[in-house]
């Protein structure tokens, strides 16, 4: 596990995932064997990984790649470091025989993202990127929606995400300071377009053409021991896409929004036969037989309470932490090959989207989405 000194690595992907399935005594296997991960910290500092070695009683860390890489009882190599580093590491480790497993983006490049899809499909070796927003709660029941026939025929798909990322002066910030430098490859567009392709593609309609806006709203920040720096990549992103079928998805994301909303992202899909809002949770719907009447008056004060004509879908089905679930059905992939929809190439896509996105933003004009040969 390379990366599990940040953020994401550390919480999302070691802790709640790779730990909580060892502490619950694995997975059982269709055969009946148990499956108990057993992580291998790497990374350059060697005291931060002791440390978390030593709280979380895992055995092994390293900072030697090279070594780690050639240690024939590591099977899976996982990436959740920076963008920048992810497809050198990635086509390294399928070198030398492991599966690949990685957060997004797999590249800042489309031709390094679809030449290391083909890399690993050609080694023969098992290989998939993090999609973690289709396991969560509020968008399963999305899906759920959609699946019974809910919307009718689904017209447009609305998204807001995103919260104010302090700029690291008199309050510190909650990312790190090289999401938003260009050479380090920072962005909200390379970073975020990578989810919405999966979310779009799987939810509601491949993704036909995109036209998108950047900015860089706060051109100054403080990094990590307080000092200025030029931030000088888009903090955020005002998105449109047209999906297959006629469905028109408006998505904005952001750094630099202050949240008036019920979560840090949230989902309106509106159909001929109902609309649903999702956050990462909670999901509301409003069918057309309970869709109120109002009426345009601007003399009057509105007194019709919108928010009390929507009803909340039960938490009927059983689901746990995202990552943890993504990481469970991987490791079914690698040990019984069980079914794995979520292989590099689909970690391509999103890289595709987000070049396609800022060229948008470059050119000022509509692009289409065209297949991807890999």
């Amino acid at each position: 596990m390379h990366g599990a000194t940040g953020r994401m690595g550390y919480n999302q992907h070691l802790v709640r995932s790779i730990l909580a399935l060892r502490d619950q005594g694995g997975i059982v296997l269709s055969n009946g064997d148990r499956l108990v991960p057993e992580p291998i910290l790497v990374g350059r500092d060697g005291d931060k990984l002791r440390r978390i070695a030593e709280r979380h009683a895992i055995e092994r860390w390293s900072t030697d790649m090279t070594a780690v890489l050639a240690d024939p009882t590591a099977a899976i190599f996982f990436d959740a470091g920076t963008t920048r580093m992810r497809a050198g590491l990635l086509g390294r480790a399928i070198d030398a025989g492991k599966h690949v497993y990685c957060e997004k983006p797999v590249a800042e490049d489309l031709h390094i993202a679809v030449a290391l899809a083909r890399k690993a499909r050609s080694a023969g070796i098992k290989h998939g990127v993090v999609q973690d927003k289709l396991f969560l709660p509020g968008l399963l029941k999305l899906a759920m929606l959609r699946r019974s026939g809910f919307f009718g025929r689904i017209l447009s798909v609305r998204g807001e995400f995103g919260y104010w990322v302090f700029e690291g002066d008199w309050q510190a910030a909650q990312r790190p300071s090289w999401n938003y430098r260009k050479a380090d490859g920072g962005g909200i567009i390379l970073d975020m377009l990578c989810h919405w392709r999966y979310v779009l593609d799987n939810l509601f309609g491949a993704v036909r053409s995109v036209s998108c806006l950047g900015a860089t709203h706060i051109p100054e920040r403080f990094d990590e021991r307080g000092e200025p720096y030029a931030a000088d990549a888009d903090d955020a992103a005002y998105a449109t896409f047209e999906l297959e079928g006629g469905v028109i998805a408006q998505i904005n994301s952001s750094w630099a929004v202050r949240v008036k909303r019920d979560d840090l992202v949230t989902f309106q899909v509106d159909g001929t036969h109902g609309s649903a809002v999702a956050g990462l949770h909670r999901c509301f719907t409003q069918h057309r037989v309970n869709t109120p009447k109002p009426v345009w008056n601007p003399d009057q004060p509105q007194l019709m309470d919108f928010q009390a004509g929507w009803d909340e879908v039960p938490d009927n089905m059983p689901t746990e932490n995202g990552f943890k679930a993504q990481w469970a059905m991987f490791l079914r992939h690698v040990a019984e090959d069980g079914p794995w929809p979520y292989g590099l190439e689909e970690g391509a896509k999103g890289v595709q989207l987000a070049t396609l996105g800022l060229k948008s933003w470059r050119e000022r004009r509509w692009l289409d989405v065209p297949p991807l040969d890999i």
